[in-house]
């Protein structure tokens, strides 16, 4: 999810002026509506460290098929930290994770402690981990580990951007998840998360539900809300993608390429800023010249790739570009990757690989990272067609160096078994969209497609900032405080706007 061009900074509009109040509406009665009466959860301490105080954990049956709600069931690792001001307490405020792939149970443990203090007992908060994730139910491939790794699963190409080893890859992967992947496998899927989270909503006695959905999430979110529109109260989309039915997944690869042009001027001005020289992390004089800089490594990279501090694992130029990749959805990651350039220049040194790219995923990781995107909407799979794709992506945007375009596992993946959600306006004006201007995986033209989709059901509030996820991280101070206003009182902007202290 990708890419946002205009970078115009404007002064922050003073919410007093311009928020309105979402309240929860009565509840209408559908025939088609589920009760709130659902599977009972039973509660007990978590036994994970780092995990907020009094923080509970449970699981939650679903069914494998949502065709057959009564057949075989699987299990969904859920989680909660009650409002320690009940008199305060208003409901219950999901928060749905990123990926696919990203624990809820873990991004509630830490991001718990802000959140709960942003909330103020307004809320119990409640998150899960999706099918195939963590501590629910999963599925794996039986992949080999070569597969696993980042840069392979990915399909970065070749030095040449020659892809004929991607193609073999994926269809390699692709196999082998039709063979040991199952029923359970093909259930990773948006909509089916989107039903979970209904199941979830039932079991915890809630006529509604709040949320705050990041990234991946957010789409989930939006197809929750889409679906079961009369079951949202407050609805906040942190760092939306383009809903594009026909796309999905695919159109938020495709959009990465764009989305790290955005992004790495501010990585540029970082590593070149005088700051850096005591830090022994300073790249270039000037700003820019540290793309041509980055460039001219990575391809010397392509032609020698360096022996890393992890055995078997050098460091090529494609390490080096998804090392960026990472580095760009956070301020904070840019040491560690101004760090590495520096380590690939120096003969002497051992350059040390971020702790992602070490080693490859587990074999579970892996499939769900990749079953969700191929199970929601068919690929393209013309090897030749990719090629030339590649070719030209590669020439736009060298940053990427083509992996946008490339072929994936998806392209030889199953047919989906239903069509992906497409999101309209029909239904209630109670979502907040919250974006970062340069954001290099969800960009800003992406969730300008969400808002127009969404059309008057949503406000959207840009933040002139960089990075991946905005509320309660990478986005300015008005950017959180908003987002909070409306969590806990519903005053929501009155009309889209900015902010940027």
């Amino acid at each position: 999810m990708t890419t946002y061009a205009h970078r115009t900074l404007l002064l922050a509009l003073s919410v007093a002026t311009v928020a309105t109040t979402v309240t929860a509406a009565s509840p209408v009665a559908r025939a088609d509506a589920p009760g709130t009466n659902g599977p009972a959860l039973t509660w007990h301490p978590c036994t994970e460290p780092g995990g907020l105080p009094g923080q509970e954990c449970g699981r939650l049956p679903v069914p494998l098929d949502y065709r057959d709600p009564d057949g075989p069931q699987i299990g969904l690792a859920v989680t909660r930290v009650r409002s320690e001001r009940p008199t305060a307490r208003r409901g219950t405020l999901l928060v749905i994770p990123g990926g696919p792939g990203g624990s809820g149970v873990q991004r509630l443990a830490t991001k718990g402690p802000a959140l709960r203090k942003a909330m103020a007992g307004a809320y119990d908060l409640v998150s899960f981990d999706p099918r195939g994730v963590g501590g629910s139910t999963r599925a794996g491939c039986e992949l080999d580990p070569a597969d696993r790794h980042l840069v392979t699963l990915r399909s970065w190409p070749g030095p040449d951007g020659e892809i004929g080893a991607n193609a073999a890859r994926s269809r390699r992967i692709a196999e082998a998840c039709r063979r040991h992947g199952g029923a359970v496998l093909r259930s990773f899927t948006s909509v089916n998360e989107a039903r979970d989270i209904d199941r979830l909503r039932r079991a915890l006695g809630e006529e509604k539900l709040s949320a705050w959905a990041h990234s991946y999430g957010a789409y989930v979110g939006a197809v929750y809300a889409q679906k079961f529109p009369r079951h949202t109260d407050r609805w906040v989309l942190d760092s939306s993608g383009d809903p594009d039915p026909s796309r999905v997944g695919r159109g938020w690869l495709a959009n990465l390429a764009a989305g790290a042009d955005d992004r790495f001027p501010d990585f540029a001005a970082w590593a070149a800023d005088p700051a850096r020289e005591s830090e022994g992390l300073r790249l270039a004089r000037r700003p820019e010249d540290v793309r041509p800089l980055f460039l001219a490594l990575a391809a010397e990279l392509d032609r020698e790739p360096r022996e890393s501090s992890t055995p078997g694992v050098p460091l090529t130029g494609n390490v080096l570009r998804q090392a960026l990749q990472n580095a760009l959805q956070s301020d904070a990651l840019f040491a560690e990757t101004a760090r590495l350039v520096q380590q690939a220049q120096d003969p002497a040194a051992e350059p040390v690989l971020p702790d992602a790219l070490a080693g490859p995923l587990p074999d579970q990781d892996a499939a769900a990272v990749m079953a969700t995107v191929c199970n929601d909407v068919r690929w393209p799979a013309s090897v030749p067609a990719h090629r030339r794709a590649v070719a030209a992506d590669r020439a736009r945007h060298p940053l990427t160096a083509g992996l946008p375009a490339n072929i994936t596992p998806c392209g030889f993946w199953k047919a989906p078994a239903e069509p992906p959600t497409r999101i309209t306006a029909d239904g209630p004006s109670n979502i907040l969209m919250v974006q970062n201007r340069r954001d290099p995986n969800t960009p800003y033209f992406g969730a300008l497609k969400m808002r127009r989709a969404l059309g008057e059901r949503a406000r959207l509030l840009t933040l002139e900032h960089g990075g991946h996820g905005a509320y309660l991280a990478n986005g300015p101070v008005c950017g959180d405080r908003t987002v909070t206003d409306f969590l806990t009182t519903g005053r929501r902007p009155r009309t889209d706007t900015r902010c940027a202290d």
